[in-house]
């Protein structure tokens, strides 16, 4: 019998032992999953647990197969993205309250911060869904993401600068401490250099600063996420103003849809993939000094030149958009658990949660997806794609792109998603402190 037959069919019989193979945690039968996390949890207790790449994996696949089946079946939660929801907050929770294991949690960072496997999660994404773009979606893409960009980011500013009256907050502060960090582009690309900038101008000692703009930022990438949920939800309803992932209309849309899904995955070709996607990100960071651009920034447009001057042999494309596949299928949900056990922290994003400071947040970040939404409609856009482009100018850099595309279930706009969230926040950034620059 082929492998293929074997994993088709459902296991036989209709006995106790059939039925658990029959329930499943993510990909796996529930016994099987049992046993993996019972060999994990007895490697944590006693100490053994490797604290590498293949500890933290463990752990971050374990938790984010289990965390992203329950997201599925939650009624309410599971449509508006939670999966992705609970991935990020019940592992920063359990950090918060101390209930993480302190060698999964050394394992976990290992794998996310010193092997870097967000990076290469994030470039798998970029690259391979730029390099297996039609040319006309790619072209057209770039060129119209940027008005409804514009837009929103403008109704963005108006709407909370009004609720933030309402609210009872200075513009100057509902502006530069809220505004900003929300659309600022995420905590190390944004709050960081944005509260040096503050800090210096202020005389306010930098932590203290950051632990203003954080709660902000957290809380719209929060709501960015619910949102997606909602729109993906909303285009499912009313398939007539989804692209189930395309940006721009051009005709060709479902043809080219249809030709990727027939081509036969080819473990060569993904190998190929995979090398393409670390000399694009490895290029980025080479030439990051010299230009003063971004290293995730260029390896963007690097991909994009590529992809639009037809160099690169139409087998090493469909590698690249494989190995994207590959990494969106299995890796998304232990993403989503290492970053929201490293990147959000629980008991400040709790501490700053009032009702007045929400709606704040909330006003911000849905009138930019509501911008984002009309704009697409006017021009020949799909707007639920577009208001969705419009989010991801308020996620925490490429982690919240992640959350907040994988809440839509739209992982392959993440180069639209990266320019949103990569240029606008620069963008942002670079506004907000010449502003502060001249009030002080």
């Amino acid at each position: 019998m082929h492998i293929e037959e074997t994993v088709s069919k459902p296991p036989a019989g209709n006995g106790p032992w059939s039925k658990l193979m029959a329930m499943r945690v993510g990909p796996l039968p529930l016994p099987l999953y049992l046993s993996l996390a019972a060999i994990a949890v007895a490697a944590a207790i006693a100490h053994r647990l490797p604290n590498d790449l293949i500890g933290g994996l463990a752990v971050m696949m374990l938790s984010g197969f289990l965390l992203g089946e329950l997201g599925k079946r939650i009624p309410v939660l599971k449509h508006i993205g939670g999966s992705a929801i609970l991935c990020l907050f019940v592992p920063s929770a359990l950090l918060g309250y101390k209930l993480f294991d302190p060698d999964m949690l050394k394992a976990l960072a290992m794998a996310m911060k010193t092997a870097n496997l967000q990076y290469l999660y994030i470039a798998c994404l970029v690259v391979g869904s730029i390099l297996g773009m039609n040319h006309k979606v790619l072209v057209q893409g770039f060129l119209r993401m940027f008005i409804p960009l514009l837009v929103g980011t403008l109704g963005a500013v108006a709407a909370g600068m009004l609720v933030g009256l309402l609210s009872g907050y200075t513009p100057g502060h509902t502006f530069f401490y809220i505004i900003i960090p929300i659309l600022g582009g995420g905590i190390g690309e944004g709050i960081l250099p944005l509260s040096i900038g503050y800090s210096e101008m202020t005389r306010i000692p930098q932590a203290q600063i950051v632990a203003t703009l954080i709660p902000a930022a957290l809380i719209g990438n929060v709501v960015a996420i619910l949102l997606a949920g909602l729109l993906n939800f909303y285009g499912k309803k009313r398939p007539r103003f989804s692209g189930n992932g395309m940006l721009v209309k051009t005709g060709e849309d479902r043809e080219w849809l249809a030709a990727q899904h027939e081509a036969p995955i080819n473990l060569s070709l993904m190998g190929s993939g995979l090398l393409l996607t670390c000399s694009f990100f490895t290029l980025g960071s080479l030439f990051a000094p010299i230009t003063g651009i971004p290293g995730p920034i260029l390896m963007i447009i690097t991909a994009a030149l590529v992809k639009v001057s037809k160099v690169m042999p139409a087998q090493m494309e469909l590698g690249a958009y494989q190995m994207y596949q590959f990494m969106t299928s299995n890796l998304t949900y232990a993403i989503l658990v290492g970053l929201g056990t490293l990147f959000v922290p629980w008991n400040q994003m709790v501490a700053s949660v009032t009702p007045g400071y929400v709606l704040l947040c909330a006003a911000i970040v849905l009138a930019m997806v509501a911008s984002g939404f009309g704009i697409g409609l006017l021009l020949k856009m799909y707007p639920v794609e577009s208001a969705i482009v419009a989010a991801c100018h308020s996620g925490l850099g490429g982690t919240g792109d992640v959350a907040i595309l994988s809440a839509a279930n739209r992982m392959e706009m993440m180069p639209f998603a990266q320019i949103s969230t990569r240029i606008g926040g620069a963008s942002m950034i670079v506004l907000a402190t010449l502003l502060m620059k001249l009030l002080h």
